[in-house]
């Protein structure tokens, strides 16, 4: 008899503006749903022309942003989040990521996750994909009653 395996398609979602840009550019979407399983790419705190935001503030703010956008093309929210990766830009040698960019942080995932503690990895790096980035947010998200 022969065994019978069954696979869950993978669909691939570009989100619009920046998106559409960075798959055309660089050849990769920016989410893939697996089931109920979302992941997405590294999110920056870039408009939709891929500039980055001077301020650090509005640089996490819009990263966060651009992460709910991501998610919505692939049917999730953050309310979905379990876990999230986070990098950031540090000086060779630092000791640590900062007090600036962690209370963004935690300010941003207390007024989007509603009370939710999601498992979190921060990662001090010296180098991200654009020059002018200091943060870049990646999640995964598990869509409840889906799959």
């Amino acid at each position: 008899m022969d065994e019978v395996i069954e696979r869950e398609t993978a669909t691939f979602h570009v989100t619009p503006g920046y998106g559409v840009t960075a798959r055309d550019l660089l050849g990769y979407s920016q989410a893939v749903r697996i089931g109920n399983r979302v992941e997405t790419s590294g999110q920056g705190g870039w408009d939709d022309d891929l500039v980055v935001a001077e301020d650090l503030e509005q640089e996490i703010v819009r990263a966060f942003d651009n992460v709910g956008r991501t998610l919505a093309e692939a049917g999730a929210t953050w309310a979905d989040v379990v876990h999230v990766n986070s990098y950031h830009k540090v000086a060779p040698g630092s000791a640590a990521i900062g007090d600036e960019h962690n209370r963004i942080m935690v300010r941003e995932f207390r007024s989007r996750l509603g009370g939710r503690a999601p498992v979190w990895t921060q990662t001090g790096v010296t180098v991200l994909g654009l020059a002018t980035m200091r943060v870049e947010i990646r999640v995964t998200a598990l869509v409840e009653g889906s799959g």
